[in-house]
């Protein structure tokens, strides 16, 4: 069986095709304002990186913030759900999920089939999401991409104590006055963001086998982080993250969709 699995998310669209239970073909493209737009796009990447067409599909599933725009899915999949199977399907033994996307960051408490048990969501401030360390990159004037490996060169422990994006950049912007060394500057960030979103995962339980998927999954410093947050030695990162909860979909797709 060939299913889809379609992520409209805040910031990026991403599909991917099963066959039998394997991704033979991914595409990704900006979600910008045309919600509708980039899951076409995205759609016909995947499908022709897998070399097929729309009519060797089985069925499609939908998730994400822009899921109703997918008028392709035959199968809707709530983001919860979606990251759950995705859990699941990269790693059997995953009992908790952690997704820290653009705007809001969820963690889920898995069964042995991949199934919900519990969950919490915070999608109430960015804070707890890629766009604080996208604002935090911008107070220091670093790229976001070195900033989480800047944040592993420092040993040094500074609280930022705000919860709102906002006020943790005038904390920051208040560190940078007081020639505070920018890689303890960055750790304090990826600390604090760390911290908010153990706390989401402490609501549900933690259990062995966490698993993290998004795209933040790809900053160190905030993995790093998370570990030391969670007490854990290792936190399980698919190889392409942020196309998780896409899997996700189309795993849940080939189950439900018959």
């Amino acid at each position: 069986m060939i299913t889809a699995g379609i992520d409209c998310g805040a910031k990026n669209t991403k599909t991917v095709i099963l066959k039998d239970g394997k991704i033979i073909g991914k595409g990704i493209v900006l979600t910008g304002f045309d919600q509708a737009q980039a899951v076409k796009e995205s759609f016909e990447m995947a499908l022709k990186d897998a070399g097929i067409s729309q009519a060797d599909l089985a069925h499609v599933g939908g998730t994400g913030s822009g899921a109703k725009s997918i008028t392709e899915a035959d199968v809707k999949v709530n983001d919860i759900k979606a990251m759950a199977a995705a859990a699941h399907y990269f790693f059997p033994n995953a009992r908790t999920v952690a997704d820290v996307g653009a705007e809001e960051s969820r963690a889920a408490k898995c069964d042995e089939q991949g199934g919900v048990v519990d969950f919490a969501i915070n999608d109430k401030c960015a804070a707890g999401a890629g766009a604080f360390m996208e604002a935090m990159s911008r107070a220091l004037e670093t790229p976001l991409e070195q900033i989480g490996p800047l944040a592993l060169t420092s040993n040094n422990a500074i609280p930022i104590n705000a919860q709102c994006t906002i006020f943790a950049e005038s904390e920051v912007v208040g560190l940078i006055h007081a020639q505070t060394e920018k890689k303890d500057i960055s750790k304090a960030i990826h600390d604090a963001m760390a911290g908010r979103i153990v706390s989401m995962i402490r609501r549900i339980g933690v259990n062995p086998d966490i698993v993290m998927i998004g795209g933040v999954a790809y900053n160190p410093g905030f993995v790093t982080a998370l570990q030391r947050e969670l007490g854990v030695d290792k936190v399980y990162i698919p190889d392409k993250p942020e196309f998780a909860s896409a899997a996700g979909a189309a795993v849940v797709a080939a189950t439900e969709g018959r």
